[in-house]
């Protein structure tokens, strides 16, 4: 499967997935339970998942990884696919419509494919490797911003990390401006230029892994807060690239 065939691929399983997470978007029956680790998660959460796993195994014969269900069949696969269901459940299950479905794709290691679907913002994402980042069809590229004071800055900040809290405070203060969007939309203003600066110091592999072809096709940088290229390094960051280093020494 080529890179171009792939990335179709993707976007028919969010086409998929958006009609699912949208049916049940705030509906007042909505069944929500909470996870081991004390996270919701919802039914639309589990169905968009298991429709995914479902449609991948009828078209290839592709591994899939989900932050659901964890690891199926195939784990010695060529590709893997690396799944979200809805990342921001926390904001699908309140009704706040910051939330979408991530798909990654892997190729012997890389990550060659991502598709973030949020269809209550009327927004889709996408990128191929060698075929550009797009927003809702139209190309997409980070900004030209130089220097940190003239940066505009996104974090979300767990405050069970201290530490972190404090780098991230002395950053803002640097910087023109600073909002706390979270979650993948972040990621996504860097990659279209809005931003420049978007950090999130705790994350899984699912909540990155569509966001780094498009980072990348849009001409940024990633990394983990201490700047390694790791996607299960549990923190990512996200620049337009000229700012990328002074960022990560501010966040050492």
């Amino acid at each position: 499967m080529d890179t171009a065939a792939a990335l179709d691929l993707a976007l028919e399983l969010a086409d998929l997935a958006d009609g699912i997470t949208m049916a049940r978007f705030r509906a007042s029956d909505l069944r929500v339970d909470t996870k081991p680790d004390l996270t919701p998660v919802s039914e639309a959460d589990q169905a968009a998942e298991r429709a995914i796993r479902d449609h991948v195994a009828a078209r290839t014969d592709h591994a899939v990884v989900g932050e659901e269900f964890g690891m199926e069949s195939a784990p010695d696969a060529e590709y893997r696919w690396i799944v979200d269901p809805i990342d921001g459940t926390k904001n699908y299950v309140r009704g706040v419509p910051i939330w979408a479905t991530c798909l990654g794709l892997e190729r012997a290691g890389e990550l060659i494919v991502g598709v973030v679907a949020a269809p209550a913002l009327g927004m889709r994402w996408w990128a191929g490797t060698g075929l550009g980042a797009f927003r809702n069809g139209d190309k997409i590229h980070v900004s030209a911003v130089t220097e940190i004071t003239d940066a505009h800055l996104s974090f979300a900040w767990d405050r069970e990390d201290p530490a972190i809290g404090t780098q991230l405070t002395d950053l803002s203060h640097r910087c023109w401006r600073t909002r706390g969007i979270g979650d993948f939309w972040q990621h996504m203003l860097v990659a279209e230029g809005a931003f420049d600066v978007s950090v999130d110091p705790i994350v899984s592999l699912w909540d990155i892994a569509a966001l780094v072809p498009i980072v990348e096709e849009a001409g940024g940088r990633w990394s983990t807060t201490d700047g390694r290229n790791d996607v299960n390094g549990n923190s990512f960051v996200a620049t337009n690239g000229l700012l990328h280093d002074d960022v990560i020494a501010a966040l050492a």
